[in-house]
């Protein structure tokens, strides 16, 4: 059985798998998954994931949620996925690892609240939240600054001194690029 991806190019975590699956050659099918109608909200979505968020993954009868378990996943079970992405070496992975954490409870928080708060929000039927947008955006500055400052450290092109990419790097870059829906809608 193909490889089912449920996602919604408007969520980051999503377009972080998609391009995970395409840049390595994995044959899936990309099921979407519309936030703006809530369609995540549906029961059978639920049935792939409880939490009814996106991305999720169906892989024969295996279900997976979570963007970061599901590049994990990928990096491993698929034959043929570059060693870069998640290394085999227990200490590489950890500190992979740390910067998945960090990525959720820092970039994550700052540039998804910044961007829902001052562009996407109407989209979705929300309005707009100028407090929570400012709080955002306070987080997403200390958070670009640690990727400076910590993450991007040591020498090399990547995170963590890596010469290629990991599993981190397409996550984060993947979080910072939504920051450009801002610039292309015109707001702060």
């Amino acid at each position: 059985m193909k490889l089912k991806v449920y996602a919604d190019r408007m969520s980051q975590p999503s377009r972080a798998i998609l391009i995970f699956c395409k840049v390595n050659g994995i044959d899936f099918e990309e099921i979407h998954i519309e936030l703006s109608k809530r369609q995540h909200l549906s029961p059978e979505f639920q049935a792939i994931n409880p939490f009814k968020k996106v991305p999720a993954i169906v892989d024969g009868r295996f279900k997976l949620f979570e963007s970061h378990a599901i590049l994990i996943y990928l990096a491993s079970a698929f034959p043929g996925v570059a060693h870069h992405w998640y290394p085999a070496d227990v200490s590489r992975r950890a500190r992979i690892q740390a910067v998945l954490d960090w990525h959720h409870l820092n970039l994550r928080r700052g540039a998804a609240g910044f961007v829902l708060n001052t562009v996407l929000a109407p989209l979705l039927g929300l309005p707009l939240n100028k407090q929570a947008a400012a709080e955002a955006e306070k987080v997403l500055i200390s958070s670009l600054s640690t990727i400076e400052n910590i993450w991007l450290k040591d020498d090399g092109l990547y995170l963590l001194g890596g010469f290629r990419p990991s599993i981190a790097d397409l996550s984060l870059v993947c979080e910072i690029m939504q920051l450009q829906v801002n610039v292309a809608l015109g707001s702060s």
